[in-house]
């Protein structure tokens, strides 16, 4: 087989809660090029759920615990080039109360399901063994239209068995190579098995600013590593990392600004699950994802429950999404002194391994922890709270409160920002009026306080339909299509209109595996999502959104799925971002409608015997749109 890989793509997705959670092994064998000796080599993994141990001809390099960020492990001591090695890998993803997660409402997916690199560096290299993150840190201060300074730090360190003399310099290059800011260090003598921290500061006039969707300008910045040992001046070492120069801060009344403006972070939240494929995906279906993430016109991503692929974070800078991102601390904490460790330190893998990726605003430390009055949870949530602070002071640390549980909202208050997992109108209340009720009361009470939405949703089966459908039983096998496009039609008609609620983010963007789950027809599937899991059907609530979040013109008839039909009489409902729409039945006009909340509704039409076709057309910008379905009665 090849990586990525993972043995529960099929069997986590099938219902029953009783996919394989265990062993297994991986072997290869693999030529070291002849040129890499007297390198330094590392092998790295980009994701592993959710132990490993890693053996190189025999010698047990290191464990790496912990399903979701990346690690490395220093190999030039047991790799030999130019010959045959063997590489062993023994991967666990059985229960593990140590570990953060213990439980998730998601498949853990076990596997090698990211990938494998081998690197090499010279013995005068950027540290490659700082939680596994690049080496080279960036951070911004004072960003205007003016000016913008950074602060380059520059971890290095010396394997050469002698004492060298080290520069370090910073340059800062245009996307066309224009170097825009350079900076270099004097002379410093770094000893054998040694590290040094550079810091450098460099301005940059009139800056081309990362402005989220509208320009998600990126830099590059470099660090270069000078061996000048001697009188010499060898460059050993370049690291080379994306610079995004933006300023943002949330406002407990008016929401997130970025660089000074305020505007609307409405998104969804997004699990790596592949369809066929599970967790082990390519580049392409990351791009994919986020083809359609931008299609429906969201401006930000929250990376649930855990670390992403890296692919994720670029392609959110380059695409000019606003992150947040988070650890897999999620429904229980162990009250052990392993479990607190394993949680701060994958804290501090997502930190560092990501504190250059200008898309992140939020540093997420749990998601819906049950026990909040227990001691060992605000325990550490507080210590998590407090890492994020010392780590990266700049970024606003977060947490997702399980809402519906009164003593769920006092965890909140460890972070700088708070958002709130609210399902009115699916798991219990009304989706009609509550929402909104309930955020203005939080927000009177505690009018300082920053507050979210973190996730709302309800579930949808593509196949099943009904027309103004009651709310479904949430475990039921009944979810028509219909019940999931008027909930999140209530939802964001209450959450469009108040400003101070800093972030919005659908739950969620594709149905993904919950193994343990039987509902909605669909045995092992959430199917909350906006799309499903194999990416072919944008359900009917995606056009909801895209109507309303994107520029791009949306004419889109509801229902249209449901094409056999046992009732004459029935509703037209369309979407769209235009004023007006004009519809027909079988070539008869059913007249114009105009609406100023994005929803067209033809309340009352009917259908002949067999076969019906209807056809609504708009002018959006200037431009004429037709969309059309057929629908058979009898």
């Amino acid at each position: 087989m090849n990586t990525p890989h993972t043995w529960n793509a099929g069997d986590g997705a099938d219902g029953g809660d009783n996919y394989y959670r265990g062993v297994g092994w991986y072997r290869r064998h693999y030529t070291v090029p002849s040129d890499l000796a007297g390198k330094r080599l590392y092998l790295q993994f980009a994701g592993v759920d959710q132990v490993a141990d890693v053996w190189i001809n025999g010698t047990h390099l290191g464990q790496h615990r912990g399903g979701y960020s990346r690690f490395r492990f220093a190999a030039d001591t047991v790799l030999v080039p130019g010959k045959d090695n063997v590489i062993a890998v023994r991967v666990t993803n059985a229960r593990d109360t140590g570990i953060a997660p213990v439980s998730a409402d998601y498949t853990f997916e076990g596997g090698i399901y990211r990938n494998v690199s081998l690197w090499a560096t010279d013995p005068l290299h950027v540290r490659m063994e700082d939680y596994a993150g690049p080496g080279v840190y960036l951070r911004q201060s004072d960003v205007t239209a003016e000016s913008a300074t950074v602060t380059v730090t520059t971890k290095l360190w010396n394997d050469s068995g002698t004492t060298r003399s080290v520069v370090v310099r910073t340059v800062i290059a245009d996307r066309n190579g224009n170097v825009v800011a350079e900076a270099g260090s004097t002379a410093q003598a770094v000893p054998a098995a040694a590290g040094a921290e550079i810091r450098l500061t460099v301005v940059i006039d009139r800056p081309r600013l990362w402005n989220g969707l509208a320009d998600p300008y990126l830099y590059n910045a470099s660090s270069e590593i000078h061996d000048v040992t001697a009188g010499a001046d060898r460059i050993t070492d370049v690291v080379t990392e994306r610079l995004g120069l933006r300023a943002f801060a949330v406002d407990a009344d008016t929401g997130f600004h970025l660089n000074g403006e305020p505007i609307g972070l409405h998104g969804v939240n997004l699990h790596q699950d592949q369809g066929v494929r599970g967790w082990a995906a390519t580049d392409a279906d990351h791009v994919r994802d986020f083809d359609l993430i931008r299609e429906l016109g969201a401006s930000a991503i929250r990376m649930a429950h855990y670390q992403h692929d890296q692919k994720d974070y670029e392609l959110a800078d380059e695409r000019g999404l606003i992150v947040w991102a988070e650890i897999p601390l999620v429904n229980s904490v162990t009250d052990s002194t392993a479990f607190t460790a394993n949680a701060q330190n994958q804290l501090r893998e997502l930190i560092r391994q990501n504190y250059n990726h200008p898309s992140i605003a939020f540093w997420g430390i749990g998601n819906e922890l049950t026990d909040y009055n227990g001691g060992a949870t605000n325990r550490l949530l507080d210590s998590l709270a407090g890492i994020v602070d010392a780590e990266d002071p700049d970024r606003l640390s977060t947490y997702a409160v399980r809402s519906e549980d009164p003593d769920g909202a006092q965890a909140g208050l460890h972070t700088r920002t708070t958002g709130f997992n609210k399902y009115l109108g699916w798991y219990y209340g009304s989706k009609d009026s509550e929402l909104g009720a309930w955020a203005d009361n939080l927000h009177k009470n505690s009018p300082s306080r920053r507050i979210g939405i973190s996730e709302y949703g309800a579930g949808a089966n593509t196949t099943q339909h009904a027309l103004n459908p009651p709310r479904p039983t949430p475990g039921g096998s009944w979810h028509p299509e219909e019940y999931q496009a008027l909930f999140h039609e209530a939802a964001w008609q209450q959450l469009a209109g108040r400003p101070y609620i800093w972030g919005t983010y659908v739950w969620a963007m594709f149905d993904f595996p919950s193994d343990g789950r039987n509902e909605g027809g669909q045995p092992g599937i959430n199917d909350k999502g906006l799309v499903t899991r194999d990416r072919q059907i944008r359900k009917d609530a995606f056009y909801w959104y895209k109507a309303n979040w994107a520029s791009t013109p949306t004419l889109y008839i509801t229902s249209r799925r449901w094409t056999q039909r046992t009732d004459a009489t029935t509703e037209l409902k369309v979407y769209s971002n235009a004023d007006r729409v004009t519809a027909t039945l079988n070539g008869t006009s059913l007249g114009t409608v105009s609406s100023s909340n994005r929803v067209f509704r033809w309340a009352t039409i009917t259908l002949r015997p067999g076969r019906n076709t209807v056809v609504v057309t708009a002018t959006v910008n200037g431009s004429t749109y037709t969309d059309t379905v057929d629908w058979t009665l009898g």
